[in-house]
């Protein structure tokens, strides 16, 4: 009864061994799986934000160029704009400079009235 006793531990404790060693295994098979999830993870995280920053670039350069494309588009309305308030001014002096001339009692032709006013305006 004691043999059979002592066989029983005995067999019982083997069990237990080879269990703490499947566990062992299992334990290390986990945190292998583990690992290589986090890895995988990373992966898949940072070809996210490679594909999200390649999108935002693009749309970076896009905007970029129809920004570009407005303030092209602007710097020729601002030109229109100048030459014809630049045109505007040398009308307008043209003819105060012809009212003066004529209040003050003289007559100028209108050729020598414009090179008068242009030269003025050029500086």
């Amino acid at each position: 009864m004691l043999a059979d006793r002592k066989s029983t531990i005995t067999n019982d404790l083997a069990a237990a061994e080879e269990l703490k060693q499947k566990a062992v295994s299992a334990e290390k098979a986990y945190n292998d799986a583990l690992a290589n999830a986090r890895t995988e993870a990373a992966k898949i995280v940072a070809q996210a934000k490679a594909e999200i920053q390649k999108d935002l670039d693009a749309a970076t350069a896009q905007a970029d160029a129809e920004i570009a494309a407005r303030a092209a588009e602007s710097e020729k309305s601002i030109a229109v704009i100048r030459d014809g308030a630049a045109a505007a001014v040398s009308e307008v002096a043209r003819d105060v400079a012809d009212a003066l001339v004529v209040a003050l009692g003289g007559k100028a032709d209108a050729a020598t009235v414009t090179a008068a006013v242009t030269s003025r305006l050029k500086g």
